[in-house]
């Protein structure tokens, strides 16, 4: 099975080259990326299978080269089931940009460019999850960041060069906060292998432990969009192309997120600043979540909704026990699928009602029927109602926590209660004001709700488009994929325990490096 492992990364690039060399033949673009997409999953599915089954990672040394020289390519439980989710989840845009890009033409998600950009994308995706060296990590991120700097400005309007520019400024410190971490840590241990750091990085004194460990926790900050890192997420997302907002949403920060439990469950298990990340999980999630309240415009509600979110997953990370980081993965995978799903159904609703401004949108209960269920069902999901994931994912955090019972814990349990309470109330808002309500006049509604009148984009009114049948049906499948998680939360989250008791226990990951090698 090893040899199916630099498949996932392969067959990705292989179709962005394809793509490439046929860029006037859109259709055969199209089934050269679904079936890249396709196969990548069927290849996830078979080494989780594996992994789970045998208990055993699977490492490839790329060339042959013994380690550290050579690269090598690790799949686990965490990462088979990363790529396995995200390879769903892009397969599932890539379905919803087609009925987009068939319906508007070039405009929105030029074909030839957005196809192979697309599958770079992915290709940095998937590197980033199954790399064993921190350099191979490294170029993942390169990977990923230069196709998404493409897909962010399709389009080239004024509004997505503008905050493109952002991103990019962003995106390019983190790199370089992150290339300068991994030279101190060669200097240091002399390997960027992640095994070989993890048996040599507590022979460090513990001052230099700490440097380095914040400084890897930085870097990978900025890419999940933890607070006070967080401020360029919600003006970047909202302006780019519904397809490529949705995919950025679900993977995106979860590249850095999963970077994140590399780094504090193997790289740096001796080095302690957990009570740093709990004071930050509160305020990424305190802080994120109050920006939505104070949003007009679903994209931006939704946009800080997922960086108070994120929140939940360095919690679960600082708890640092296995039910805890079960938990975490749980509910990585969990916000994957459901962020995803929502920013799909937000551009749905902007095809069918010409804004995304909550002030703006009215009576799409009786419009649109089946939208409404399509945005109500993942919406009551993130916030947390029982029986669905998120309240599943949530409610293992807390027992975590709650069994750790610090006051600390007891004051982060607090805080992740508030910041599910005003998720729901921020998109069941949302929900009341764009499907319940019938057509006031905005200046009306703007008089009524006070501040949100003065929020960016409440005003923003553009023309309606065609829904064509295949984005629908993209947006349902997610739909069923996030009610799945709560049909099948038995099997998953037994998986997600057992990848929470593999993960500490970084000497198995030594051992396979040695194979490998």
């Amino acid at each position: 099975m090893s040899a199916l492992v630099p498949l996932v990364v392969m067959l990705p690039l292989l179709g962005a080259a394809i793509t490439l060399i046929y860029g006037r033949n859109p259709r055969l673009q199209m089934l050269v990326t679904a079936g890249t997409l396709a196969s990548v999953s069927v290849i996830a599915a078979i080494l989780l299978a594996t992994v789970d089954g045998s208990g055993k990672p699977l490492a490839v040394s790329v060339g042959g080269w013994p380690v550290p020289f050579g690269i090598v390519l690790y799949v686990d439980r965490l990462a088979a089931l990363m790529v396995l989710v995200s390879s769903i989840v892009l397969l599932a845009v890539l379905l919803f940009s087609i009925g987009q890009g068939a319906a508007d033409g070039i405009e929105e998600t030029p074909i030839s460019i957005f196809n192979p950009t697309y599958l770079i994308l992915a290709a940095g995706i998937f590197d980033a999850f199954i790399a064993g060296d921190l350099f191979n990590l490294y170029v993942g991120f390169e990977i990923l960041l230069v196709a998404s700097y493409v897909l962010i400005t399709l389009g080239s309007t004024e509004s997505r060069i503008r905050t493109g520019a952002v991103y990019i400024v962003v995106s390019l410190v983190s790199s370089i906060l992150f290339l300068a971490a991994i030279a101190m840590i060669y200097g240091a241990v002399g390997t960027v292998n992640m095994a070989q750091i993890a048996e040599r990085v507590s022979q460090l004194p513990p001052e230099t432990q700490l440097v380095l460990h914040l400084m890897l926790v930085i870097a990978f900050g900025i890419k999940a969009a933890v607070f006070p890192v967080s401020f360029w997420l919600p003006d970047s997302y909202p302006t780019a192309p519904a397809p490529v907002t949705a995919v950025f949403a679900g993977l995106l920060t979860k590249v850095g997120v999963y970077a994140l439990i590399r780094t504090e469950t193997q790289l740096f298990a001796s080095s302690d600043i957990n009570t740093l990340l709990l004071i930050v999980a509160l305020a990424t999630m305190v802080v994120g979540v109050l920006g939505a309240v104070a949003q007009a415009e679903l994209k931006r509600i939704l946009s800080f909704t997922l960086v108070s979110h994120v929140g939940y997953m360095v919690f679960g990370l600082a708890i640092a026990t296995e039910a805890a980081i079960g938990a975490t993965v749980y509910y990585i995978v969990h916000h994957i699928v459901v962020q995803t799903t929502l920013f799909l159904a937000v551009g749905l609703i902007e095809r069918k009602a010409g804004s995304t401004s909550i002030l703006r949108v009215s009576g799409l209960m009786k419009a649109a029927p089946l939208l409404a269920i399509l945005y109500f069902v993942p919406a009551i999901n993130l916030g947390g109602l029982p029986p669905f994931s998120g309240f599943i994912g949530k409610i293992a955090l807390f027992e975590a926590a709650a069994q750790v019972g610090t006051p600390l814990m007891i004051v982060l349990i607090l805080g992740g209660i508030l910041t599910s309470l005003l998720t729901l109330y921020a998109l069941m808002r949302a929900w009341n004001l764009a499907f319940w309500r019938e057509g006031d006049d905005f200046s009306e509604i703007e008089g009524r709700v006070g501040y949100l009148g003065k929020a960016p984009a409440a005003d923003v009114q553009q023309e309606t488009r065609r829904i064509p049948a295949i984005m629908t049906v993209a947006t349902a499948g997610m739909v069923a994929v996030t009610v799945s998680l709560t049909v099948f939360a038995g099997p998953l989250y037994a998986l997600c325990d057992r990848i929470g008791a593999g993960l500490l226990q970084p000497v198995s990951l030594v051992q396979i490096d040695e194979e490998a090698g």
